[in-house]
């Protein structure tokens, strides 16, 4: 899907890390919420509450999910999922587009 239809947009940015990471939280109709954002080349960890969903839409990056010691590569067109009340390393090798689904 190339666009939400329906929703709200908060108009205040979620800036993190400096300004490393930007993004915009989306709100649907039946509850739910998105954050749609980007993340400028760096190394950072995000915690988690939420099960989340990364779907990435440009760029690439390696993430390694908490207690693991492998990285795994995505790039546009990819998605990878992190457990709630966990965290992630990621490492931005380009400009990377993302949509957070939160489950």
């Amino acid at each position: 899907m190339s666009q939400f239809d329906n929703v709200s947009v908060v108009k205040k940015a979620n800036i993190y890390f400096d300004g490393k990471c930007v993004s915009h939280t989306v709100l649907f109709p039946d509850g739910t919420r998105k954050t749609v954002g980007i993340i400028f080349p760096s190394s950072l960890t995000f915690t988690t509450g939420a099960p989340e969903v990364m779907e990435l839409n440009a760029g690439r990056c390696r993430i390694r999910l908490a207690g693991e010691s492998g990285w795994q590569t995505y790039a546009g067109g990819e998605r990878f999922s992190v457990p709630g009340n966990s965290s992630f390393d990621i490492e931005t090798l380009e400009t990377l587009d993302y949509v957070c689904h939160f489950e």
